[in-house]
């Protein structure tokens, strides 16, 4: 399997190539105009590339999930408008079965393209063979599946597993004589979760001062990470880690140590561990209040793009995987790291 690693510096750049080099495509001729067009002229023009309106169907995670993915869905709407000569029909859920449901409509609507983000790694394989008789390419991103890459034509997506294996890491760096720790996990089964979860169920079966105080999920949710910390908190069990699977719950856990007057982040009694790189999260990793922010790119559209591009063309995709290279931060990171790196607004968002 061929792999391409892109740095996030050369990430950023090769968006804003692949933006360029795409330019305005030209508009499709009205009615007028074409009534207009001898008969021969029309019939050559018929199925020009120039004039082609692609379809894409995508299927994704609900927008309102966490600010990565209001991010990566405002990506997708840019790329696949209509003034870049796409028809997008979006469906989006948290439910692997909804989403499975969608893509089968899809497939009978004879969408050109299928873009898939997947809420849950299993159980895809029937519908990948259902798009590929139907002569319909599947373009994975974001997440991976647990499917043969025989059936899907391209996979733009994050290693997760990397992600929790980089925060594991630097969690071990910071020396401590023993691991008490709040794991508050995301989507079960998606590939997020269990790529941050893995890491860190590794480390803790490892390691005798690795414990594990309270594993649950509270589903990207803020309100529900909150509930989750606050009833550790009620249960008075001892506790100086919180590893947050994304930035909302880490923020929720913090609402509720900040309740309870308990201190955190850099000097704190507990460490603040997110994913996601908000803007708003690197700010609090800059100010001390958290520790540590692990990297998740939401831009993997342009590479989409990219990628149906070629296949229009009638050429093989060079790359079939491409995985983008992603990092951690903690309080150390600069004003510019933080513009180059951060998603959506410095604000954080209010419940």
């Amino acid at each position: 399997m061929k792999k391409k690693f892109l740095g996030v510096v050369l990430s950023v750049a090769m968006v804003a190539t692949l933006l360029a080099g795409c330019g305005k495509k030209e508009e499709a001729p009205t009615d007028e105009t074409a009534t207009e067009a001898p008969a021969d002229d029309a019939a050559a023009d018929e199925g020009s590339s120039s004039d082609k309106v692609i379809t894409v169907g995508i299927i994704n995670n609900d927008p309102t999930e966490s600010g990565y993915r209001t991010a990566n869905v405002k990506s997708l709407e840019e790329a696949f408008s209509a003034a870049n000569g796409y028809e997008a029909k979006t469906f989006y859920s948290l439910k692997n079965d909804e989403q499975i449901n969608a893509a089968q409509q899809f497939i009978q609507e004879g969408v050109d393209y299928l873009l898939l983000s997947a809420a849950d790694t299993a159980g895809w394989d029937s519908t990948l063979k259902d798009a590929q008789a139907a002569g319909i390419p599947v373009i994975l991103f974001d997440r991976t599946i647990d499917a043969d890459e025989s059936l899907y034509a391209a996979s733009i997506v994050s290693d997760m597993d990397k992600e929790g294996q980089t925060a594991v890491e630097w969690l071990a760096s910071q020396n401590l004589d023993e691991y008490n720790i709040i794991h508050i996990q995301g989507v079960m089964g998606s590939a997020a979760q269990k790529g941050r979860s893995g890491a860190l169920q590794e480390k803790v079966d490892a390691e005798d001062s690795w414990n594990i105080v309270t594993q649950q999920t509270a589903e990207w949710n803020a309100e529900k990470a909150q509930q989750i910390v606050q009833s550790v908190i009620d249960s008075g069990e001892e506790f100086n880690v919180i590893y947050a699977e994304n930035d909302d719950m880490a923020r929720g856990a913090v609402a509720a140590l900040d309740n309870a007057n308990i201190s955190h982040g850099v000097d704190g009694d507990v460490i603040i561990m997110g994913f996601d790189c908000n803007k708003w999260a690197l700010k609090e990793v800059q100010a001390g209040r958290w520790n540590y922010d692990g990297q998740c790119n939401p831009f993997q559209a342009p590479y989409i793009d990219e990628v149906i591009k070629t296949l229009e063309a009638g050429q093989e995709v060079a790359e079939k995987v491409i995985i983008l290279e992603e990092k951690g931060f903690d309080s150390s990171i600069t004003d510019e790291e933080i513009e180059a790196n951060g998603i959506g607004d410095e604000t954080a968002p209010t419940e």
